[in-house]
């Protein structure tokens, strides 16, 4: 009999160790690429070698260049940690190895999805008649809603865009602010509606759009139009006005879609809820499972309010696929379709934190948020830029761009956290973003003094 469980334990015992050091370790990687590929490479081998030989090799090959990003203090992008329960399932997603596509390959597969789909539902306040598919991350995300909605608005004017194409079609227009993420423009250019062709509305200081110019830019349009709107910005996490942006897509006959890829799980907080007032009345919605709810890499969610215009922007049919009928096939709601059983690590982050523990997880990195933007905003001649009003902090340091990028190189060198930079209203700052359930007050305070003291250094 083959020993189907070699290397594993060999996997257990390095990951294991890695998790153990992860606190103390510097946040940044301590290699280049280029570096491990010197150890890691070579030619092909000839030969094979026992599991256990490549997984201890594999480990300590890939340990010099391996980020921190699960760790408390990596405030980089918008970076969630993993809960233990969800990087526990994810490693039965690889043991199982099911191709979660259709019901006939792993009704544990479609089960798990169906139930993810309604407790994420139920926790984001979203209609729980909205169907759900499980994406990478939010770019296929949004790109899964655009599709839904390029199919939902050509049609109500007769036009079979999965069927005829987009040669001949009638105009489609696409409204979004400003500051809308740049995953939104990939999602037009991959659907061939053009990454250049959305009008940007006008966005107020905070990168909120306003929702008297979106309701002029619409009243001057004909036909079909989408609007994205945004469950917190990436530079400073402020919250579209949903309300009257929906009043203002109702009255034109327009699809909404939210881009909330971390933002949208403030309404799964009584503290941040009132953020995303009026949020459920769009038509969909894209939430990453990756960020805030803390699930290994990756995940997220695809939202659509009209399952039937989901399943006809996504299904595939063919007379070598099995069909049950009745029964959920997952790639109906998905680009792809060979895919893992993604939505099992979600299902257990949310079956170990419960309700409260993710209200808990939220609220907690939010009021360490405005924990640092105190902190950081005592250093002389430092400005905090933007409302912390969920989990982001964008910091302005005294003697202008050039000072400022080095004081993120300096952070990023020294080890203590990690973050990035951004360029903002014509500057480049530096950008903090808390998303981890693992980061406790005592790391704030020490990478706020950190930053503190590198600041000093720089502008010294």
């Amino acid at each position: 009999m083959p020993d189907r469980t070699a290397g594993l334990h060999a996997a257990v015992r390095h990951a294991t160790e890695f998790l153990a050091g992860l606190d103390a370790r510097p946040v940044g990687a301590r290699s280049s690429a280029a570096a491990v590929r010197d150890v890691l490479g070579g030619p092909l081998p000839e030969h094979g070698e026992h599991p256990d030989a490549v997984i201890d090799a594999l480990a300590v090959g890939a340990e010099p260049g391996l980020v921190a990003s699960a760790g408390p203090r990596h405030f980089g992008f918008v970076v969630g940690g993993a809960v233990p329960a969800a990087l526990a399932a994810d490693w039965l997603v690889s043991a199982w190895d099911q191709c979660a596509a259709f019901h006939a390959l792993s009704p544990a597969g479609a089960a798990i999805e169906d139930i993810a789909a309604a407790w994420a539902l139920d926790l984001l306040g979203l209609p729980a008649g909205a169907s759900v598919g499980f994406v990478t991350g939010g770019q296929a995300a949004n790109t899964t809603c655009l599709a839904a909605a390029r199919h939902a608005v050509l049609a109500r004017v007769g036009w079979d865009v999965e069927e005829r194409g987009l040669i001949g079609a009638p105009a489609l227009r696409v409204f979004c602010g400003e500051q809308a993420h740049v995953t939104i423009h990939t999602a037009l250019r991959l659907l061939g509606l053009g990454a250049g062709t959305a009008t940007r509305v006008r966005a107020d200081g905070q990168g909120r759009l306003d929702p008297e110019a979106l309701d002029h830019a619409l009243s001057r349009a004909d036909g079909p139009a989408i609007v994205c709107a945004q469950a917190g910005n990436v530079a400073t996490g402020a919250f579209d006005p949903f309300g009257p942006i929906a009043d203002a897509c109702a009255a034109r006959g327009a699809w909404l879609h939210v881009d909330g890829a971390f933002g949208l799980w403030a309404a799964s907080a009584p503290g941040t809820r009132r953020l995303t007032a009026h949020v459920d009345r769009a038509d969909s919605w894209a939430v990453d499972a990756h960020k805030w709810l803390n699930v290994p890499y990756d995940a997220a969610l695809a939202v659509v309010a009209q399952p039937e215009a989901h399943r006809a922007a996504m299904s595939l049919t063919g007379p070598y696929l099995v069909a049950d009928p009745g029964e959920r096939d997952n790639t109906s709601y998905v680009p792809e379709s060979s895919r893992r059983a993604r939505s099992v690590p979600v299902y257990a982050a949310i079956r170990s934190l419960g309700r409260a523990g993710i209200a808990e997880l939220v609220e907690r990195n939010c009021a360490q948020a405005r924990r640092m933007a105190d902190l950081v905003s005592a250093i002389p001649g430092a400005q905090v830029l933007n409302e912390v009003v969920l989990n982001q902090v964008l910091l302005r340091l005294p003697g202008g761009d050039a000072a400022n990028r080095a004081a993120i190189a300096a952070i990023q060198d020294d080890g203590t956290c990690w973050l990035g930079g951004t360029t903002w209203r014509g500057e480049h700052v530096l950008r903090i973003s808390i998303a981890n359930w693992a980061t406790s007050d005592a790391d704030i305070d020490r990478c706020a003094s950190v930053i503190a003291a590198i600041a000093e250094r720089v502008a010294g």
